[in-house]
């Protein structure tokens, strides 16, 4: 995938980085919940409503990176003139973030 930056202008803090891990461990741990569901054919519902909570998990962490991308990276692009190009490319990721 081809963006405008190579690396980060501004490095996750070891906080930052440890917050997002830990959820993505948790949603992880949820897949395998679910997998373990359909092992033991439980009901239908039962993993539709996992399926959904996984789904808003991901979207939350989703939103919590586009936030941080958007007051450092594109703030950051937009005071050095490359504004448009920072959004443009915002703009795609979020348009397949939202499918």
């Amino acid at each position: 995938m081809d963006s405008l930056h190579e690396h980060t202008l501004k490095p996750r803090t070891d906080a930052e980085k440890k917050a997002v891990t830990n959820r993505l461990k948790r949603i992880e741990g949820q897949v395998r919940g679910i997998q373990k569901m359909i092992d033991e054919d439980r009901y239908c519902v039962d993993i539709l409503v996992q399926i959904s909570a996984i789904n808003s998990a991901l979207k939350r962490v989703g939103f919590e990176v586009a936030e941080r991308h958007i007051k450092h990276c594109v703030s950051d692009a937009v005071k050095s003139g490359e504004g448009d190009e920072a959004i443009d490319e915002l703009m795609d990721v979020l348009n397949q973030f939202t499918k």
